[in-house]
């Protein structure tokens, strides 16, 4: 069945106009993570508040040359909303042909130019890009000026050492027609264990009049609150936190157990890849059981076992089951709860 039109109140740019209008907050979103932003996790944060999600990054190249890339890295359905395609590009003709490719099935699409990867760096995308402000704005004028209103575009950035190559890039984009700015508050060298610079997220939300997004160190609703009044601005995007928590922007301190529940269900009924399902039940968990326990369960190396291994340790509900997704704190076997407090 095809995807129906996309619906304007999914236009991240109408939900980051009007969420503090008609929620009393900043919109809440869910930025992109390497591999791990996939449609079943993109479902389970919208059960907790999660106003907008990002698929990973898509490289533009790949996929508008490969068949097997585009089959591979972009998966979307019927309540995929909203939701941002994220791509990695450096030129405007391959962006272009990605945006024409994908335009139909998205409610937005982000430029990534804040990915610190190094290989990335290598090939002229994601953080290399903060160096190229011509660049990043011929790209952003090109979408504009051949779709205009029907595709939602954002540049996701990262900060300058000097911030006053920060301001001069964020003008040039905005004159080039972007619909909103994500900013990560960090250089492309800073280690994510320093603290975000808020300071010089809330100089370009001072700077621009389109619509900016802070990202960087949002762990808990405190976070999000704190982020929001300090910089006034449209939006909080967790990445690390959301992660971790699924369910952070519903204000739960750590993972509730529904919501492992429910992420069992949409990962085994999307047939989400073994290491995957394990990397995320891995962050859900780490706050929930013991050491041991934790090393143990990633240590097994197969799907069969780690459906065996929550068995064997909590009452795990499927859908069928009556209280499926509706638990707080993990459901133990009898005799476990002691030993994951070990």
């Amino acid at each position: 069945m095809p995807i129906s039109v996309r619906k304007p109140e999914h236009n991240p740019l109408h939900i980051l106009k009007s969420s503090l209008r008609e929620k009393g907050r900043p919109a809440t979103i869910a930025g992109p993570m390497v591999r791990y932003s996939k449609l079943p996790f993109r479902e389970l944060v919208r059960q907790y508040n999660t106003d907008i999600v990002y698929t990973p990054m898509i490289l533009a190249r790949e996929f508008v040359r490969n068949e097997i890339a585009r089959v591979s890295d972009f998966t979307t359905n019927e309540d995929d909303r909203s939701v941002v395609v994220q791509v990695g590009c450096n030129n405007v003709e391959d962006l272009l042909k990605f945006v024409e490719m994908i335009h139909p099935y998205v409610d937005g699409i982000g430029l990534n130019c804040g990915c610190p990867i190094r290989e990335q760096v290598r090939e002229g995308i994601g953080a290399a890009l903060m160096s190229e402000p011509e660049l990043v704005s011929s790209m952003v004028r090109a979408v504009k000026e051949k779709y205009g209103d029907k595709v939602c575009l954002e540049t996701k950035i990262r900060i300058h050492k000097d911030l006053e190559e920060t301001v001069r890039f964020v003008k040039m984009v905005e004159e080039a027609g972007v619909d909103y700015i994500t900013v990560h508050g960090r250089t492309k060298n800073t280690r994510s264990s320093q603290p975000a610079d808020f300071d010089a997220i809330k100089l370009v939300k001072e700077t621009v009049s389109v619509p900016v997004v802070a990202n960087g160190d949002c762990f808990s609703m405190e976070d999000f609150h704190k982020i929001a009044e300090y910089t006034k601005v449209d939006g909080v995007m967790a990445v690390r936190g959301i992660l971790a928590n699924p369910a952070l922007f519903a204000g739960h301190e750590t993972t509730p157990w529904a919501a492992v529940e429910f992420f069992w269900d949409l990962a085994s009924s999307y047939g989400l890849p073994f290491r995957i399902t394990q990397h995320h039940l891995s962050q859900m968990l780490d706050k929930l059981v013991s050491r041991r326990l934790l090393k143990e369960m990633n240590e097994l190396t197969c799907l069969v076992d780690l459906i065996d291994w929550f068995d064997d340790h909590f009452i795990l509900k499927r859908r069928m089951d009556k209280g499926f997704a509706t638990a707080i704190a993990p459901v133990w076997k009898t005799d476990r709860e002691e030993l994951a407090r070990m």
